[in-house]
């Protein structure tokens, strides 16, 4: 894979715009009476439910962008409608965020001009308060935030995405030049693998070789029944619970099998338990990547049979993840021949306490410099980073580039989104199937 050249892409950054479809609704709402108004928003609406939401139109003369129209259908009661997309919205100002609504209708809508790759997920919250909404913009930040928490799928949007810790789903659109998914939705044509959870001994984790403790891992086995001779090949890929237990990775993993895009391969996915938790092992831990290749590794090869050659083991992750996963690589490539860090969180550095972000790092990211100064150890680093991710995706550059310069084999991919399991996804699966292969015909 080649680094893409992005000074040379349209500007990918985001602009409010009105489009085409609002502009007229809005010109015949204006001109309309009250009955007339009310069967013009009906009719938008079944239009409206009929195409899907967002509403997705070219503009003039832009053939590289669209205009994106977010739809919300309120009531008498609803104060402000927040639109949360991934990565685009200010949270520091949420009431840049705020929908518009049309006068004497139950339309509210927020249009956004963005670059026609663009891919994200996002939620709505209504406010629908007995209160009026408060002028003082330190008071409505404060409310929003509240609102922020009670943010939903869009109801008129089928495309959806399991959030992380809450309950609900995210919603998810892609624009037209969004890379294509190399696999189709969920086919029950296909064979599938099975995916089950496993309690795993984890000492290491808790400082206590004796303390007899455990974490759950998820571990997906291809269909299909092998023998010794056929090792699979294996990826070790930080928190399962999300992959398996939400995202339901196994169905696309039995679909790019079934078309021979993959080998059979097994994955073996520990659970990240909660954020406490997650906090604490993740990152450039010792201890985490001690207990991957010493624990796991070994724990999993005892019953199945899986390659142990470093060569065809890959270790993946994202955010906090991917940066267990640069430091797996970095410690231990006698057992991780690959590594896939996807929108890796370069800002952490070992003296700040579990939980605290501070992204803005001044100098070389702590883990970069590592790196910088070890020598260059046998294998293949793979980086992706959103646009739209702020300085992570200038730590991903750095750390390309210091990699690059130390002869490592390294690739990078920019995609136009952010920090978002609706990237993470479809990146994902174009990585394993170019660093893995196809299946032996």
């Amino acid at each position: 894979m080649s680094v893409q050249s992005v000074a040379a892409l349209p500007d990918h950054r985001p602009d409010r715009v009105t489009g085409a479809r609002v502009a007229r609704l809005k010109e015949c709402i204006a001109a309309a009476d009250d009955a007339q108004r009310a069967h013009i928003a009906e009719e938008f609406w079944q239009e409206a439910a009929a195409r899907g939401t967002p509403l997705v139109e070219e503009l003039d003369g832009e053939p590289d962008h669209r205009a994106v129209t977010f739809l919300w259908r309120g009531h008498r009661a609803t104060r402000q409608v927040l639109l949360m997309v991934s990565h685009l919205g200010d949270r520091a100002h949420l009431a840049g965020s705020l929908m518009e609504r049309i006068p004497g209708t139950d339309i509210w809508h927020f249009g956004l001009r963005l670059r026609a790759d663009h891919r994200a997920s996002y939620r709505i919250a209504a406010d629908i308060s007995a209160k009026e909404p408060p002028e003082d913009p330190e008071v409505l930040q404060a409310r929003l935030r509240s609102l922020a928490v009670h943010a939903a799928h869009d109801p008129l949007n089928p495309r959806r995405l399991p959030t992380r810790w809450g309950a609900g789903d995210n919603s998810v659109f892609a624009l037209p030049e969004a890379p294509a998914p190399a696999w189709t939705e969920r086919r029950g044509t296909v064979p599938a693998g099975r995916v089950e959870r496993h309690r795993v001994g984890a000492a290491v984790l808790d400082g206590d070789r004796d303390a007899g403790s455990e974490r759950d891992v998820w571990v997906y086995m291809p269909p299909g029944s092998r023998g010794d001779a056929e090792r699979l090949p294996v990826l070790v890929l930080c928190d399962g619970d999300m992959w398996f237990g939400r995202l339901g990775l196994q169905h696309t993993l039995d679909t790019l099998i079934a078309d021979e895009l993959l080998p059979p391969l097994a994955v073996l996915a520990p659970d990240a338990v909660d954020r406490h938790t997650r906090n604490r092992e993740l990152g450039a831990r010792d201890a985490f990547v001690e207990f991957l290749a010493d624990e796991l590794l070994p724990w999993a090869a005892g019953r199945w049979p899986l390659a142990t050659d470093p060569a065809r083991t890959v270790v993946a992750g994202q955010s906090l993840g991917g940066l267990a996963a640069l430091h797996a690589g970095r410690l231990r490539p006698d057992r991780f021949g690959h590594v896939v860090a996807q929108s890796p969180s370069l800002w952490w550095r070992p003296s700040l306490p579990p939980g605290v972000v501070q992204k803005h790092v001044f100098g070389v990211p702590w883990l970069v410099a590592r790196y910088a100064e070890t020598d260059p150890a046998p294998i293949t680093v793979h980086l992706d980073a959103g646009l739209h991710e702020g300085t992570m995706v200038d730590h991903c550059r750095t750390l390309y580039d210091t990699l690059h310069s130390a002869r490592y084999q390294v690739t990078r991919n920019e995609f136009n989104g952010g920090h978002d399991y609706a990237c993470w996804r479809v990146a994902l699966a174009d990585t394993l199937i170019r660093l893995l292969g196809a299946a032996p015909a």
